[in-house]
């Protein structure tokens, strides 16, 4: 861990540097989601205005206005209008996260269902795929259509995978990755793929942009789900031991559970089949995890995945948008916020 600690500034700054470099779009991009979420009822907006208020790193959208600028596009507003349809298609998966895990903090304020109920925030989560696919169509390339649904479909699969697997602290590795590529990884690499598509570039480049994006949101969710057994990270928005209360298996578990003896693989196994886990729970696994080294295992394996994302940019010329790119694929794995 020692080298990506270094890199922390680098790191920090390589998001900085992309947000600034397509900073007027990406002004545009959220006036373009506030307008897509105006309703004529009063409840709809009143949520959805609850949502845009809390923020978030737009990291996709930045991921879609980065792409396309790499690849040249500059006349247009093609790129603000699909930079928030991935948002919103973000938007939505997130409310619907939040009422299966049944969510009640994200980004350090109350979730939409723990405010709503859960009924709401799944008729809203549908209402913001709805105004997503007429952005689709009215931008009236079949390409991203195709793309963008295909990506929904398999968030969707990703999440019902992942109930399947519900407290299976043996899951395998491959199922783990299985999940997060499809829940997280995929639209990260839809919003790459898009700016390359709508900057009428050659397959050989559309698939360079996917396989950067995909790895990236690999990085990326391996990365958050290794911060909630890491008590020497604090993230904005996410409590230490999050996942670990609501049951969730995920890489460390995972990990864990490959290394640890039979008594502790037991132990592992009650806890996670207890209907709620306290403070001392964790105390136990964390205990275990240190013992066992498993958070520099975690890290070894984002790392793998950072390897393939730097490298998916190598078809391009050097260019400063180039090495932000390269340079943001530390940013998933070290973030602090």
């Amino acid at each position: 861990m020692g080298t990506v600690v270094q890199l922390k500034t680098k790191i920090n700054n390589s998001y900085s540097e992309l947000k600034n470099s397509v900073e007027d779009k990406l002004i545009l991009v959220d006036e373009k989601i506030k307008q897509k979420l105006v309703s004529k009822v009063d409840l709809v907006d009143e949520m959805t205005k609850y949502h845009i208020k809390t923020g978030g790193k737009r990291i996709r959208a930045l991921l879609t206005l980065g792409s396309a600028k790499l690849c040249g596009y500059l006349k247009g507003a093609r790129d603000i209008n699909l930079s928030a349809c991935v948002e919103l298609i973000h938007a939505a998966t997130l409310m619907h996260d939040d009422v299966i895990d049944n969510g009640e903090v994200r980004r350090g304020k109350k979730t939409i269902n723990k405010i709503w109920g859960n009924q709401s925030s799944i008729l809203v989560g549908d209402y913001l795929l709805s105004r997503c696919f007429e952005m689709m169509v009215d931008d009236g390339d079949l390409e991203i259509l195709k793309l963008l649904s295909s990506t929904s479909a398999e968030i969707s699969q990703g999440e019902v995978l992942q109930l399947q697997h519900n407290k299976e602290v043996d899951i395998l590795e491959e199922t783990y990755l299985k999940i997060i590529s499809w829940k997280t990884a995929s639209l990260f690499a839809a919003s790459t793929k898009v700016g390359a598509i709508l900057s009428k570039k050659e397959n050989k480049i559309k698939d360079a942009l996917y396989s950067y994006g995909k790895n990236l949101g690999l990085t990326f969710q391996i990365a958050d789900d290794t911060l909630d057994y890491n008590s020497d990270l604090k993230v904005f928005g996410k409590e230490v031991g999050n996942d670990f209360y609501e049951g969730k298996i995920t890489l460390p578990i995972i990990l864990l559970y490959q290394k640890i003896n039979s008594k502790e693989k037991s132990e592992l196994i009650e806890i996670f089949n207890k209907l709620e886990r306290d403070k001392e729970d964790l105390s136990k696994v964390l205990d275990m995890i240190h013992k066992y080294k498993v958070i520099n295992d975690c890290f070894k394996k984002a790392e793998y995945f950072i390897n393939f994302a730097s490298n998916s940019l190598n078809v391009f010329e050097d260019s400063k948008e180039k090495d932000i790119l390269k340079n943001l694929t530390y940013f998933s794995l070290e973030r602090s916020f």
